[in-house]
């Protein structure tokens, strides 16, 4: 039987905290002997062990390092994608006028249409992959499952994600870097959202999914490469706790995030070249949304035959949205551990607080905003909302008790949907 695929570990790791045991050995034991049910419907199990492994993996590198399939460039373009030759050779195809289509004279035309040079592929690399991922053949005719991907069926079925070096913008008398993340849907190539910083962190990158999922909704996954915020385990949560699968890139594939590099290659040539203010940051972020709303998003798009919204609402009906709200807002905090003290109460950035409901002695998950830690904090113990930590007050606990007619728990914690 094949190995279990990255999809089937995750969900076997999430079984953990679900599981009966009072130490994180007896829980493995105990997830050991429960079956889990791959992608063809065969029935699983795993030794301790190996579950062991793949949490130790997992806590310290991250998701992608579940994954053991090597990392391999060989035989791949570097300095173009191979999106990038699919998208330029449907481009220049009309132009010959229904004769049969030869490679060296696809090439040729690429290069006078300016879709990519010489020196990023050389005319018989060209050749080569044209022919190796059968791309001159109709979709029905291809064997070649690489050119599956160059497409999702559906808007939101798949996000890819990647950060962009910005202009310069006058920070006092400091010119800063600025840095864009992007997030471009597969299907539609609507631009999702697009933000600038000053910084490329964990906390831009949250900032910035946030409102990309508030505004389009949450896509079915994410596909995102390697670098250090998109492998963060802040942002392997957020995916967890929506339902979006997060995808990573093998380091240096070039048939990964095509669609945003080429976004990119947009934004570089029609956006950056403008006379901008750069005054402020907020300055740079209201031009760059009135340039991707009303100029990218609303414009005919080559390949699709529409613009980027029509393709997109399309599939209006199929989509999730996330209403903005407190209680949304929670599924972007950051998650940490803390030990309940005997007195139930437990300490955080040097402040004690009192948990919603009597768990003494028990560790619990706390979830907060990391710009604001202790203005709201929310208790999770094994996955179910307790509810909100209050700072300690001694004086009011000192006084005797309010009684009350029945006990009223708090609700679990829901994603709230919105349905169309």
């Amino acid at each position: 039987m094949h190995n279990p695929t990255p999809y089937l570990k995750m969900r076997i790791l999430g079984a953990i905290d679900m599981a009966v045991g009072n130490t994180i050995r007896e829980r493995l034991r105990a997830v050991s002997q429960t079956s889990f049910t791959d992608e063809e419907g065969h029935p699983r199990r795993f030794t301790w062990r190996t579950i062991e492994s793949w949490l130790f993996r997992y806590n310290k590198y991250g998701v992608t390092s579940l994954d053991n399939r090597s990392r391999s460039d060989k035989g791949q373009p570097r300095k173009v994608t191979l999106e990038g030759i699919q998208e330029a050779i449907e481009q220049v195809l009309p132009k010959l006028r229904g004769r049969t289509p030869i490679r060296g004279a696809i090439y040729r035309l690429c290069i006078e249409d300016g879709l990519f040079t010489r020196s990023q592929i050389a005319p018989n690399t060209f050749r080569r992959i044209v022919k190796k991922h059968e791309m001159l053949k109709p979709d029905s005719e291809a064997s070649d499952k690489h050119r599956l991907a160059f497409a999702k069926a559906h808007a939101n079925d798949m996000w890819q994600a990647d950060t962009l070096y910005g202009p310069h913008i006058r920070i006092g008398d400091t010119p800063t870097q600025t840095y864009l993340i992007a997030f471009i849907d597969d299907a539609s190539r609507v631009c999702c959202h697009g933000q600038f910083f000053i910084t490329e962190d964990t906390d831009t990158l949250i900032e910035a999914l946030r409102s990309a999922f508030y505004k389009r909704g949450v896509p079915q996954s994410l596909y995102v490469d390697n670098g250090a915020i998109y492998i963060s385990k802040e942002l392997v949560q957020i995916c967890a706790r929506v339902g979006c699968l997060l995808h990573h890139t093998p380091v240096r594939d070039g048939a990964a995030k095509g669609k945003v590099e080429r976004f990119f290659r947009t934004v570089r040539d029609q956006f950056l070249i403008r006379n901008l203010d750069l005054s402020s940051l907020d300055t740079l972020n209201r031009a760059f949304t009135e340039w991707a709303e009303e100029q990218y998003n609303a414009r005919e798009h080559s390949i699709l035959g529409m613009t980027p919204l029509d393709r997109y609402a399309l599939d209006r009906s199929r989509i999730r949205f996330l209403p903005p709200n407190e209680t949304n807002d929670e599924l972007f905090y950051i998650e940490a551990e803390r030990q309940v003290r005997t007195d139930n109460t437990f300490s955080f950035k040097a402040v004690r607080f009192e948990t919603p409901r009597h768990l003494a002695d028990r560790t619990i998950q706390i979830r907060f905003e990391r710009k604001t830690p202790t203005r709201r904090v929310v208790v999770f113990y094994k996955g179910e909302r307790m509810g909100e930590a209050r700072p300690l007050n001694m004086i009011a606990n000192d006084r005797p008790p309010l009684k009350t007619s029945a006990h009223n728990p708090q609700p679990k914690s829901t994603i709230n949907y919105e349905v169309n």
